[in-house]
């Protein structure tokens, strides 16, 4: 097999990879790219196995890519969330989705870069600990103390279950139903009681600048952001991160990308909304138009 078949051949969990640490489909495919020419140009010593070696090489680009990253968020307007990656309803499961939440990735905010890197590569792309000392540059010791430290940040908050695809449309129906009729004892019973708001507007779009806590706030807000214009927006099904979503529409041009975080029970714990216009997918690379 030729580089080129090779590298491809990894490309989906190098691009993976990349986005759950940057968050933003562009970062994400400048790192792939970028490991790309390294792959192209490494001698044929250097690479012991391609996967190891590919993954090794996007651990390390995202690595010096969070750090700027994240002196650039500091002044961010608002709440930061990752760009979300939108598909058609119905289009083919994403690799690992169970680990891309919008809700997910704004925890893994919590921890610092390195953390990040050691807790990817351990836990959701199961690499051994020198391999990821190897990508961090440090030791196994050093390494297993990041994926402690990161897996303590993130203790309860991840991932446990998957809502089947039918019970989620059901759902988002009722809970955007209940916001456009502003029922508040509706859409608080759709709630947990501390569930989570946070909304991501980059200081460009009216957005709340702090995260809601609470089921009556939370519901509260929902009714007044649907008062306030939300009812003439038209509603688009989309796999969002992997999860059932929806992308509100104002005439060709969405508005707002909404997921949701759904408990065993069936009550929603966090409501999500990215209308952030640079964040926002284009309809035509969607096929939503």
């Amino acid at each position: 097999m030729d580089r080129d078949a090779q590298f491809e051949e990894h490309r989906s969990a190098l691009f993976s990879l990349a986005y759950r640490m940057m968050g933003t489909r562009a970062d994400a495919e400048d790192i792939v790219q970028e490991a790309y020419l390294r792959w192209k140009s490494a001698g044929e010593e250097e690479i012991r196995s391609p996967k190891s070696y590919l993954t090794t090489v996007v651990a390390r680009l995202s690595l010096d890519a969070l750090k700027a990253a994240h002196r650039k968020r500091e002044t961010y307007v608002g709440e930061w969330l990752a760009e979300p990656i939108v598909e058609p309803l119905g289009a083919k499961q994403i690799l690992m989705a169970e680990s891309l939440s919008i809700a997910f990735l704004r925890l893994m905010e919590s921890l610092t870069p390195a953390e990040r890197v050691a807790f990817l590569l351990r836990d959701i792309f199961e690499a051994d600990y020198e391999q990821i000392a190897n990508a961090l540059e440090t030791t196994e010791t050093n390494s297993r103390q990041l994926v402690a430290r990161a897996r303590k940040h993130l203790q309860g908050n991840r991932p446990r279950f998957a809502v089947d695809r039918e019970r989620q449309v059901a759902l988002l129906e009722k809970f955007l139903t209940a916001c456009a009729t502003g029922e508040l004892s509706q859409l608080t019973a759709m709630l947990t009681e501390d569930a989570l708001l946070v909304t991501d507007g980059g200081g460009k779009v009216p957005s709340a600048l702090n995260p809601i806590h609470g089921a009556d706030r939370v519901a509260r807000f929902l009714r007044g952001v649907a008062e306030k214009g939300a009812k003439g927006l038209k509603m688009q099904w989309a796999m969002v991160n992997g999860d059932v979503g929806v992308v509100l529409m104002d005439g060709d041009r969405p508005a707002t990308v909404l997921s949701l975080t759904v408990e065993e029970d069936g009550l929603i714990s966090g409501v999500f909304l990215v209308n952030n216009p640079d964040k926002l997918p284009q309809t035509a690379r969607l096929g939503l138009d």
